[in-house]
């Protein structure tokens, strides 16, 4: 692809402190949890056009972009769409921090350090921001960006020492029908806080 695509890298949960985050993780998994993403290099992200205000991530938020995909292949103009859009709202960056395509390929968005930015009515300081890429309004997530979604949050679980029951979706925390009734409603069930601990 035009934009070096296949450039990965990966994501350590590093365990120690945070090990106990992951609930029923298999022995294999007990010391680390690993997620390969595309860089942003490989995207094709523009550089930040402001300044970032740090915080320390305590939950995770997951998110859908309200547009239906219906070619993979164009994720990656989307990311650079959606990056484009955030920053002509005055954002330094695109809003979210990690973004999955249909596929379950992971996409490096913002840096994670960095507070991320919202357009309903609450505070994102302290959320890891997860973008599915798709309207889960009117299409189910796929499969493979299910259990990709499933390892993203198992890997933030890890690295940032936050328990499972702490994985919510938008309409969680603002007015808002995000991350749409296919993919919300597999986080209402529990069935992805299931698949997280299992991981």
């Amino acid at each position: 692809m035009a934009h070096g695509i296949s450039r990965r890298r990966f994501l350590a949960g590093a365990a120690g402190a945070g090990a106990g985050a992951l609930m029923g993780a298999t022995p294999a998994l007990a010391g680390r949890t690993t997620v390969e993403v595309i860089c942003r290099q490989a995207w094709g992200a523009r550089p930040p056009s402001g300044r970032f205000v740090r915080h320390t991530i305590e939950r995770l938020t997951v998110h859908h972009s309200a547009v239906e995909l219906t070619r993979d292949r164009d994720a990656p103009q989307r990311m650079r769409d959606h990056q484009a859009y955030h920053q002509s709202l005055g954002w330094p960056d695109i809003a979210y921090h990690l973004g999955i395509d249909r596929h379950g390929f992971i996409y490096e968005l913002r840096p994670r350090w960095a507070k991320g930015d919202t357009n309903t009515d609450y505070d994102p300081r302290g959320h890891l921001q997860v973008l599915c890429e798709g309207d889960f309004g009117v299409q189910d997530p796929s499969a493979r960006m299910v259990a990709a979604l499933v390892d993203v949050l198992a890997w933030g679980c890890r690295r940032y020492d936050v328990p499972v029951y702490r994985i919510k979706g938008h309409r969680d925390h603002a007015a808002t029908s995000c991350p749409g009734a296919g993919l919300y409603g597999l986080l209402r069930s529990g069935a992805i806080h299931r698949k997280v601990q299992r991981r």
